[in-house]
């Protein structure tokens, strides 16, 4: 049996994203994301509502700012103690894994989505997923960027503005264009 473009997407093979499942999935979410960034900031309960029908999984405490976007929120895990602040955006076409204890600073994208660097093969359309996965008690700086298929060890700082393109160890601080390890911690 073949598998279907979801089974692809979330597998990390190429997948055609018009496919008529992964369409309505999005439309579900921008949907619920719609309710979540149009709520009062003091409808707290109702936000946390929408937040747990979005996400995959969360911990007992969690905290995501308006405005927030996402590809299909299911692929999502945030632990304990999880903040997000302003304006944070996670196309997660693959799964996007989140620690204890993680805190986001304004305007951090974390993309697993990524397409062909073949010409040819893009021009079809397709496109491809690598998980992300950040561990316990990290700080991402204010507009850092999670290029694809990137893990971060605990205790870790991206610092604000830095674009992570490799895996990060734990207790490092990174920052730059591609982020390098400034200090160990």
């Amino acid at each position: 049996m073949s598998q279907t473009e979801k089974q692809k997407m979330l597998a990390g093979e190429y997948y055609d994203a018009a496919d008529s499942q992964l369409v309505a999935e999005r439309l579900a979410c921008r949907q619920l994301l719609h309710q979540f960034n149009h709520s009062d900031p003091s409808q707290g309960s109702e936000r946390k509502a929408i937040l747990l029908k979005l996400l995959g999984s969360t911990g007992e405490k969690f905290y995501i700012e308006l405005p927030f976007w996402c590809d299909y929120g299911t692929n999502i895990e945030v632990g304990n103690n999880f903040y997000a602040n302003f304006a944070c955006t996670f196309l997660d076409v693959a799964g996007i894994k989140f620690g204890d204890d993680v805190k986001l600073g304004p305007g951090v994208q974390i993309y697993t989505a990524t397409h062909p660097l073949d010409p040819e093969l893009r021009k079809t359309g397709v496109e491809y997923g690598k998980s992300i996965s950040v561990g316990n008690n990290v700080w991402i700086g204010g507009n850092a960027v999670l290029c694809p298929g990137i893990s971060i060890g605990d205790n870790s700082v991206v610092a604000a503005g830095s674009v992570v393109t490799k895996d990060v160890p734990a207790d490092v601080v990174v920052g730059g264009n591609p982020a390098e390890i400034i200090k160990s911690l």
